[in-house]
């Protein structure tokens, strides 16, 4: 299984922190870059540089793009897409609030179109639960799981559909679980078909402001 890691502290306020997801390139299916919801107004230059260095470690770098459930207007989310090309040279994008059912497909196939146009290599769609299966035909991964880790515990079953797809398309994204547990919620993620997943005990509004526990050790030795 790969990491998928939602790094959402500013690498000026915790700069151990991408200098650990940079030294865990192997272990990363991708990190997620999120300046302000989204690119930003400006370019950052602590993400710029943040982004540069995950990109030399072979790290896949995904611009945060929020879809606001298919609210967002196309142009719109293609502006916030070409600022994150131009300002951090991203390698994808995690159109994040991604719509789930059927109606949404025509818009988000829109959306994956314009950001393969641009650039982006990768397109990852975060409707948080399993959508309609046509969502699959042209996202490279689907986080069908995104919430605590008494839901996730609770989640049903994966849908008949999926098994039509390796694991490495689809992901889950758990937080607060038990630090004695984060094994346990990897293990989980496998045996429901989710090749690519990440654990933290994180609370909170943000609970993706911190390393993933198990890439920590990668860090060890670093200067303080």
């Amino acid at each position: 299984m790969t990491l998928l890691v939602p790094m959402y502290a500013h690498p000026a306020v915790d700069p151990g922190a991408w200098a650990a997801l940079a030294r865990s390139a192997p272990q990363l299916y991708g990190v997620v870059l999120n300046v302000a919801d989204g690119p930003g107004t400006r370019p950052d230059p602590a993400f710029t540089a943040a982004a540069r260095t995950l990109r030399a470690a072979g790290v896949r770098v995904l611009g945060y793009v929020d879809a606001d459930y298919g609210r967002r207007t196309f142009r719109v989310v293609r502006r916030d897409l070409r600022r994150h090309r131009e300002w951090y040279a991203v390698d994808g994008f995690l159109f994040d609030q991604a719509p789930a059912d059927a109606a949404g497909i025509r818009h988000c196939r829109r959306l994956a179109r314009a950001a393969r146009a641009l650039g982006g290599r990768t397109v990852v769609l975060n409707p948080g639960v399993h959508p309609a299966a046509g969502y699959a035909s042209f996202a490279d991964l689907l986080i069908t799981f995104e919430g605590d880790w008494t839901a996730y515990c609770a989640a049903p079953a994966p849908p008949a559909w999926t098994a039509a797809h390796p694991p490495e398309r689809f992901c889950h994204l758990v937080y607060g679980v038990p630090p004695g547990l984060l094994g346990l919620a990897g293990r989980t993620a496998g045996l429901r078909r989710a090749g690519v997943h990440c654990a933290v005990p994180g609370h909170g509004p943000n609970p993706w402001s911190a390393v993933p526990p198990g890439l920590v050790p990668a860090a060890a030795g670093e200067e303080a």
